[in-house]
């Protein structure tokens, strides 16, 4: 469903959520299109409960029921596609269909200006499916490559330091004055847009709903936009 905002949604995802019997999704996200679509059935998990959610929709589907899993961004990043077709196995006789979405780095790239316009690595610091050492090891190999970098979950209240941390190993392979940004809330009231120093966004103020930017060595600030050029000549 794209970062929360109608005018952000694929237009397919759209139809799709009008012409379903059950929408299906994290509670948070639900709430998000609930007053958009009246008239469905909505089913909610809470966090941590992915599995039981997937198994809910082919459940209901199972019933005759056209049934629509919503997540943000983009299902197939960091998203429940993978875990549902996983599960789906269990239920061959259930057609599963993807659609697109608009993720995090596209849309807060979009706010803050263009800083992914070359190549790019995307890591989530959420450890709670993904061992620390191996975040850890994909900061630094990414910052060494010259990656412009874009990093998910930075934190939680159980995680507060996380993006501290990744900003001691992003600094072993890049200059404290590298350029930097951060989003949060895209394309929902309250959204945020900040610049900062590699140094300085160690104490930014992050939340699970804010998406940073990590610049490469070409980045520039550009008019208070973040701007990763391709290499055309001007």
């Amino acid at each position: 469903m794209g970062p929360g905002e109608a005018g952000l949604m694929c237009r397919k995802a759209d139809a799709v959520l009008k012409n379903c019997d059950v929408i299906i999704g994290y509670t948070v996200y639900v709430d998000l299109v609930r007053e958009r679509y009246p008239g469905k059935e909505f089913l909610t998990t809470p966090m941590t409960q992915e599995a039981k959610r997937c198994r809910m929709a082919f459940e209901e589907a199972a019933k005759g029921k056209t049934v629509a899993m919503v997540c943000s961004g983009d299902a197939g990043v960091y998203g429940m596609s993978g875990l549902i077709l996983e599960i789906g196995e269990e239920y061959p006789e259930i057609p599963v269909e993807v659609i697109p979405g608009i993720t995090a780095a596209l849309s807060g790239g979009a706010v803050l200006g263009a800083p992914l316009t070359h190549d790019f690595a995307v890591i989530s610091l959420s450890d709670r499916l993904t061992p620390w050492e191996t975040i850890e090891s994909r900061l630094y190999h990414a910052a060494s490559a010259d990656f412009a970098i874009c990093l998910y979950n930075p934190a939680s209240k159980g995680r507060p330091d996380h993006l501290r941390r990744a900003c001691e190993i992003l600094l072993r392979a890049l200059p404290a004055d590298r350029i930097c940004g951060t989003v949060e809330n895209i394309g929902r009231e309250g959204e945020k847009v900040a610049l900062y120093t590699l140094e300085e966004l160690a104490d930014a103020p992050v939340n699970m709903f804010t998406t940073v930017f990590i610049g490469n060595s070409t980045t520039k600030e550009i008019r208070g936009r973040m701007v990763t050029p391709r290499g055309y000549r001007i």
